[in-house]
């Protein structure tokens, strides 16, 4: 597992699903802004699953994924783990990268 603060972590793919953080894949021009709402639903199905097989059993889950990529996972992860954090949830792409950049909890 990626580990960033002692945590794991994982990357969301709109080409690969669940992506751990180590693994090489090859690029891609593929976003789930441009999907449609039946193939979105199919690829958090996927993710779903993936999830199930890679992520910890852990009391807390936190996301930094827009909208669409969170869209068909949060109820999934809401029934799965304690809490879903999303801080950087309402916010504009540059208060995303101000908010990364200074780091705010």
């Amino acid at each position: 597992m990626g580990r960033e603060g002692g945590a794991p972590w994982y990357i969301l793919s709109a080409n690969h699903g669940l992506v751990h953080p180590d693994s090489e894949i090859g690029p891609y021009d593929e976003t789930l802004n441009r999907m449609g709402v039946a193939r979105r639903r199919d690829w958090a199905a996927r993710v779903t699953i993936q999830m199930d097989e890679m992520l910890p059993d852990t009391a807390e889950v936190v996301l930094f994924a827009g909208k669409r990529y969170r869209e068909f996972l949060i109820k999934y992860l809401r029934r799965r783990f304690d809490s879903v954090r999303v801080p950087m949830e309402g916010l504009r792409i540059g208060q995303q990268l101000q908010w990364l950049k200074h780091g705010q909890n």
